[in-house]
């Protein structure tokens, strides 16, 4: 069932009201949200849904301008926002949308920092926003992180005191950090804090450390409007996307009011709404556990998870599960349909069986009926898409070696360079190596990388010549891996897509050229599989920008012949897992196998002790993807099904 509903964005003391037309949709009856204490709206895309908020913001600016009125908007940075402030600027140059009347409030400024950095809020919003629309310079207002630290406590009365004069914020958009903070208000902050100073969390900062190049350079300070300042907005949208905000999603909107998550005090708000995408959604109960709310429909994909979730809360086996257990666990509506316990253990257990294969590009002259590849034909073509220059062994190594093993044509082409990932350490190293081999006539070139290298200032960009150098480290410890895994040279692709090649974490917009390229391969391939990165919780965004790459070049070549035998594979693995319920292909791994996908990933020299990109697991890439696949190994084992070494995880997309 879907409902329609329509917000009054009147503010909280009922004066000055004023509608917006846009209505959100959102699915479900009432019942299915009665955990949940903030208003929320899902939607599949990200992107639709900041094209929605967009469209709410810019429908209060005109209905402002049409009182002869300043809309007063508070406004966040990160990335979150920035697809919000795209359309917005697309509806000023294309629509004629004005920004004449309106009066910004930014939320929050590391501190110390300089207006200049590129790391700065006030360089964020002028680069997103500010620099592209008619907004007034003196309506503009972004807390300063040059202030004196002498004059800092009189600087943080006189930002609020300037927001009081406007009369308050008409609309405040807000995102969501992973320690609830927002702003940066982080935990223990009180409800009725006001703009002050504030230290950061370590988690904060360890998020924003990809941009930083390393947690030590993110500032440990900031200035940031308090909660008192941001609940006293007439109207509240918070935006959370992808995975790594939905547990934060869940306290935030279905438990208690604490100041250990400061995002919950927005549940004493009357005017908010939180916007999310599926991922940042999926650890609430209506889209987790909707059993455990209330009759749900129970469709195949339903079904399932709900199995393997009572399987692992009870800590039984698939097939030692019981009718009281189905009840006791908001489950007694599916033994209805189905009938008895033991007909829905058996069918799930099969389901599982199925999905485990040794064969993952199809097993020659068997029945595939009931495998998760077809077994035709015996020989397959094979494209593996590695988004940086090592995702490939890391996520599907052991996956690699069967398919070149089993005799497949298997190519694998590295969609990035990977370059910005070298440290300057390493790069030098290696510069040195090759001056020491290189003729007295022939060093200058080299020698230029080198002085580039020792003068190079703290977090500057890279001389070309030096991000070639990494670039080519980076193949170098690529053949080195592809090589000791026994696949020619002749097979290894390096794409070096342009919307990578910026020198910062910051990547360009993908483009033509970029899709073009690896249309081009694709076409000269012809696979009958792709093996694509699916897991989008890299700290630098670069596996989804390659993942949305290949799902539009899909789409333009979907008629082609080739095509209608093509099958996508998605892998995970170097910071997150498949769920036991979304994995469609298991491809279990003996010890020496996983002996020998460890040896490859070592061929990554420059990606070991100390990697730049990380995140928030300390552990090296080669420990995080062995512990991972032997997780996945013992989760099957414990649903009932055989005990593996480890197991490598794949769900199909249909294209």
């Amino acid at each position: 069932m879907s409902t329609e509903i329509r917000y009054n964005t009147s503010n909280s003391n009922n004066t000055g009201p004023y509608y917006k037309d846009i209505t959100y949709r959102e699915a479900g009856k009432f019942e299915e949200t009665r955990f949940e204490k903030i208003h929320n709206v899902i939607f599949k895309s990200s992107d639709y849904a900041s094209v929605i908020i967009a469209n709410e913001i810019a429908q209060l600016i005109k209905e402002k301008q049409a009182r002869q009125e300043h809309c007063v908007l508070g406004l966040a940075t990160g990335s979150s926002p920035i697809k919000v402030y795209d359309e917005l600027v697309r509806l000023h140059k294309e629509e004629g949308l004005s920004f004449a009347n309106v009066v910004t409030f930014n939320l929050d400024e590391y501190y110390p920092m300089d207006k200049s950095n590129v790391q700065s809020y006030h360089y964020f919003m002028y680069e997103h926003l500010f620099d592209h629309v008619d907004i007034l310079p003196e309506n503009i207002h972004i807390p300063d992180g040059t202030v004196l630290q002498q004059n800092l406590h009189q600087y943080c009365i006189d930002y609020e005191l300037k927001i009081n004069s406007f009369g308050g914020l008409d609309f405040q958009l807000l995102g969501i950090g992973r320690t609830g903070h927002i702003g940066f208000n982080e935990p223990g902050s009180h409800y009725n804090s006001v703009t002050r100073s504030i230290t950061l969390d370590h988690l904060t900062r360890s998020d924003a450390a990809p941009s930083f190049f390393g947690i030590e350079n993110v500032p440990k300070k900031a200035i940031t409007m308090g909660i008192g300042t941001i609940k006293k907005a007439k109207r509240i949208v918070i935006m959370a996307w992808g995975h790594k905000k939905a547990e934060i999603v869940k306290e935030t909107i279905e438990g208690k009011i604490t100041s250990d998550v400061p995002a919950s005090y927005l549940q004493r708000h009357n005017n908010t709404t939180f916007v999310l995408d599926k991922e940042a959604a999926n650890e609430l109960t209506r889209i987790k556990t909707p059993w455990l709310v209330g009759p749900c429909r129970w469709t195949d994909k339903v079904k399932n998870k709900a199995i393997i979730w009572l399987s692992q809360k009870v800590q039984k086996p698939i097939l030692k599960l019981t009718d009281k257990d189905y009840n006791d666990y908001g489950m007694s509506g599916l033994l209805a349909e189905e009938g008895s316990s033991y007909e829905l253990n058996i069918r799930m257990f099969n389901t599982l069986q199925h999905t485990i294969t040794g064969w993952p590009g199809g097993k020659p002259n068997a029945d595939d009926t009931y495998r998760p590849e077809r077994n035709t034909p015996h020989k397959k073509r094979i494209l593996i898409l590695s988004p940086h220059p090592d995702d490939d062994v890391i996520s599907m190594g052991g996956t690699f070696l069967r398919l070149i093993e089993q005799e497949h044509t298997v190519h694998v082409a590295y969609q990035t360079s990977g370059n910005i990932a070298v440290s300057d350490a390493e790069a030098m190293k290696y510069a040195e190596v090759i001056r020491n081999m290189t003729p007295d006539k022939d060093k200058e070139e080299i020698s230029s990388i080198i002085m580039e290298l020792k003068k190079k200032q703290e977090r500057a960009i890279d001389a070309i010549e030096v991000r070639n150098l990494k670039g080519l480290i980076r193949r170098g410890e690529s053949y080195g891996a592809t090589r000791f895994l026994g696949l020619p040279d002749a097979y290894v692709h390096f794409l070096n897509l342009p919307f990578y090649e910026t020198g910062t974490v910051k990547k360009k917009p993908y483009g033509k050229e970029d899709k073009n390229i690896l249309l081009k391969l694709i076409k000269k391939v012809k696979p009958h599989q792709i093996y694509a990165a699916g897991d989008l919780a890299d700290p630098h965004g670069t596996h989804k920008v390659c993942l949305d790459i290949l799902f539009d070049v899909l789409k333009q070549l979907k008629e082609e012949e080739f095509m209608k035998d093509c099958w996508v594979w998605l892998y995970r693995g170097a910071w997150q897992e498949w769920d036991i319920h979304d994995i469609e292909m298991a491809v279990p791994l003996s010890p020496d196998e996983v002996l020998k996908k460890r040896k490859a990933i070592f061929f990554h020299q420059s990606q070991k002790d100390g990697v730049m990109f990380q995140g928030d697991d300390s552990r090296e890439f080669w420990v995080r993807a062995e512990e991972r696949n032997q997780q996945t190994a013992q989760r099957y084992h414990k649903l009932g099904l055989a005990e593996y070494e480890a197991i490598e995880a794949f769900r199909r997309y249909h294209f």
